[in-house]
């Protein structure tokens, strides 16, 4: 049987959203408190015998989340979506985050962006620093 290790920290943040294709108060622009949470992944341990430092992570994912703090997400909404949901900001998440998660050594990343207490969107995916 294969394994791997894993490493993960978590940020809040709070930004603006709207669904465009429901009804008030979804519909309407109105303010989340998120949680975002990433988890990296490699098959073996460094020399040092860790995934890849935390401090590393916890910094990257808090230069992401300062970036969206008190933001309208619309801003970052690709074209071919008619909304950010929370698939949606997991996958700028981890576009935003692989270069330096593959730099601290990572193979994999996996985000969860949490919209409530039991709610949450993800994606999953290797690195490569060269995205």
């Amino acid at each position: 049987m294969s394994g791997s290790f894993e490493v993960g920290t978590s940020a809040g943040f709070r930004a603006l959203h709207r669904i465009p294709w429901l009804p008030p108060p979804e519909g309407d622009l109105h303010m989340h408190e998120y949680r975002v949470e990433i988890v990296v992944e490699r098959g073996s341990l460094d020399d040092r015998g860790m995934v890849c430092d935390l401090d590393l992570l916890e910094s990257a994912l808090g230069n992401a989340t300062a970036a969206l703090e008190g933001t309208d997400l619309d801003d970052i909404r690709p074209p071919d979506t008619e909304a950010v949901t929370v698939e949606v900001l997991a996958r700028w998440f981890h576009g935003r985050l692989e270069r330096a998660v593959a730099a601290a050594g990572g193979e994999s990343l996996a985000v969860r962006v949490w919209e409530s207490a039991t709610a949450f969107g993800g994606y999953r995916g290797v690195v490569s620093s060269s995205e």
